[in-house]
């Protein structure tokens, strides 16, 4: 890293990403009347994101019919398994609407029952219909094209990748950042990571190329706490095949829809194991298809969706990728595994995406706002990135006004480390996957420490620096947590432990990454 930047720039508020929550939170900063930057790492203004491949839709309670705020809190906090904060849950759960219906001023369009009146699908974990969608299955990519049609306006720099968090004592006081000009400064006030999740943690994933941990090795390098990164969510039906990068998601609506998961032999795979059978939430299901696959040693069970009349119509995105695996989706049941699909812990902040560092915002996937606790309730995602994310915009627009613009200074190095992204993504798959046990995470914190540095050179260099922080951050977390609860499964722990119902909270001290809250030993 050079002692003096390439180049710099200012400006009020700088949001890093481009997805639901980022292009929020930049739309409400900018109409709050700030000078709003926008850092997308990607080569194209308009790059896929995790929220164009989002697919069931969005959990809303609408007005006049027969569900209930209260109802889609108790969902949320059941799904959570004890680890929600149940004011959280009620702010952006009561905000929904009012989120949804402002994305709808901005151009979404949302498919519909009868004229005027929104189409409402059931997923796992739901005890309504309440999940409003677009296109069928192609939620997420009306969602991205209206935030980017409504972004047009915006300052959107591609191949800007934010590598510090810049800040003094006491607040933020910008980004370092890479382009192809060198290393350079944006100085300001306010600064929202919506990087995303991480993905690429592992082998497979339904996450596209940029979901790398960045917003989590962002906050840690500078001094904010992370929690909840044990709970890596994995969609229970992933397509099966093709090998390792972003597999195609099946979506969770097919089941709310009448489809059944079974196995090679045609037996139900969550009969028994939960009352809501294969409507479960998400953990539940990814957990009875992961002992399923075990005991019968089986590379993947099935999704029979045969009996869903007009599937193709419904679910046009789900029924191409299968057709483009070789898969006729209305005539064969679909080959599905569980796959890394979401990381419910992240940056912890408020419901306004406010973090300890006076001036840092986190919002969406990045972010953890205790709206998902151990286990994140189907289609809550969209939900919480349109709420927060917004929030967040006004918020640092509002700390951005109040404080003005200092001069940031380039940071203090830090050494490095990533091993080669495949062999990370190997030892992750192995050893922090759907269930976990002691030795493979011992083994998985051995394998990272022994990293050799890294210099960043470039986004590559960048991306695996962060996969590797994140991975050692959900390794020390992982091993805290002696029991089994939502998403997290340690084989050896097989029962949640009431004493540890609470939140861990991990930071960087130095070169390593230490669990600051823990858990009791039951």
């Amino acid at each position: 890293m050079t002692t003096a930047p390439a180049w710099r720039d200012t400006a009020d508020v700088v949001v890093v990403g481009t997805g639901v929550a980022g292009l929020a939170a930049a739309l409400a900063a900018h109409r709050a009347g700030r000078k709003v930057v926008v850092l997308n790492k990607a080569a194209h203004t308009r790059a896929v994101t995790a929220t164009h491949y989002a697919q069931g839709g969005i959990a809303v309670v609408l007005p006049d019919n027969d569900d209930s705020i209260d109802a889609h809190v108790a969902d949320t906090l059941t799904a959570g398994a004890g680890l929600c904060d149940p004011d959280a849950v009620y702010s952006i759960v009561g905000d929904g609407y009012r989120a949804v219906s402002e994305l709808v001023s901005d151009g979404a369009r949302f498919d519909e029952s009868q004229p005027g009146r929104w189409d409402l699908t059931r997923e796992g974990g739901h005890s309504r219909r309440r999940i409003v969608h677009a296109g069928g299955d192609a939620t997420g990519a009306e969602v991205q094209r209206a935030l980017d049609h409504a972004a047009d306006m915006l300052d959107i720099r591609t191949s800007h990748v934010a590598l510090r968090i810049l800040h003094d004592d006491s607040a933020v006081t910008g980004v370092l950042v890479g382009n192809p000009a060198g290393c350079g400064i944006i100085s300001a006030p306010s600064v929202i990571l919506a990087t995303g999740g991480l993905g690429h943690l592992y082998t497979a994933t339904t996450n596209p190329d940029g979901s790398t941990g960045d917003g989590i090795a962002l906050a840690l390098w500078a001094g904010v706490a992370v929690s909840d990164l044990e709970f890596i969510q994995f969609h229970p039906t992933m397509l099966f095949g093709g090998g390792g990068g972003r597999r195609p998601l099946i979506t969770e609506a097919i089941r709310g829809e009448g489809a059944v998961l079974i196995d090679s032999q045609g037996n139900s795979v969550t009969a028994g194991v939960h009352p809501m059978g294969d409507l479960a939430p998400r953990d539940v299901v990814a957990g009875a298809i992961d002992a399923r696959l075990k005991a019968i040693g089986d590379p993947c069970v099935y999704l029979d969706a045969r009996a869903i009349n007009g599937f193709e119509a419904r679910f046009p995105t789900v029924t191409a990728a299968c057709r483009a695996a070789g898969i006729d989706p209305v005539r064969q049941p679909i080959p599905v595994v569980p796959g890394a699909h979401y990381s419910c812990g992240g940056v912890v902040a408020d419901v306004y995406g406010q973090t300890e560092l006076p001036g840092l915002f986190a919002a969406g996937e990045v972010a953890r706002t205790g709206m998902h606790g151990a286990n994140r309730l189907a289609s809550n995602s969209l939900l919480e990135g349109l709420v927060v994310g917004g929030r967040a915009g006004k918020a640092a627009a509002a700390h951005a006004e109040a404080t003005g613009n200092r001069r940031a200074t380039m940071p203090e190095p830090i050494e490095h480390t990533a091993p080669h992204r495949a062999d990370l993504q190997h030892a992750m798959s192995r050893d922090a996957s759907v269930v976990r046990d002691a030795v493979g995470l011992q083994r998985l914190s051995e394998t990272l420490s022994a990293a050799p540095p890294r210099t960043i050179a470039g986004r590559c260099d960048f991306e695996d620096v962060a996969l590797t922080m994140a991975a050692r951050t959900v390794a020390v977390a992982a091993l805290a947590r002696t029991e089994s609860r939502g998403c997290h499964h340690r084989a050896e722990h097989p029962s949640e432990c009431p004493g540890q119902a609470r939140s861990i909270l991990v930071r960087r001290n130095a070169d390593q990454v230490c669990v600051q809250t823990l858990a009791a030993v039951c």
